[in-house]
């Protein structure tokens, strides 16, 4: 299977603590970008007042699809990101390489200020 076998995990299984898309991740990469792409997403859809129909039908993704990226049930392909991006016209991939890294040098997205008081 491409990605290897800790692809047969979906995104939000790799949280340690909080919640989804704002949960603690453990130090699996991928399932950190796709929690990032799930949060860029859902903040870019609010602010934009987008329903996951709305965007549907403006990048011609399927409902379905934006949904489980959301959710964290699925990892998003890069036609799918590129076609969200287009509709948005924001990034939704994350500059994961800098990332700063905890005391084991895995890197982790910083949480937001009010997320990470949510945790404290």
């Amino acid at each position: 299977m491409a990605g290897g076998t800790r692809r047969g995990k979906k995104p939000w299984q790799y949280a340690v603590a909080g919640e989804w898309p704002y949960a603690v991740m453990d130090g699996f990469l991928p399932a950190q970008v796709g929690q990032a792409v799930a949060r860029a997403l859902a903040e870019a859809m609010e602010q934009q007042k987008f329903s996951a129909n709305s965007l549907a039908a403006a990048s011609g993704v399927n409902r379905q699809v934006i949904s489980n990226v959301l959710a964290g049930t699925a990892y998003a392909d890069m036609v799918t990101i590129a076609s969200l991006e287009g509709a948005l016209g924001e990034m939704l991939w994350p500059r994961h390489v800098d990332w700063p890294t905890d005391e084991n040098g895995v890197r982790q997205q910083p949480l937001p200020p009010q997320k990470q008081n949510d945790l404290d």
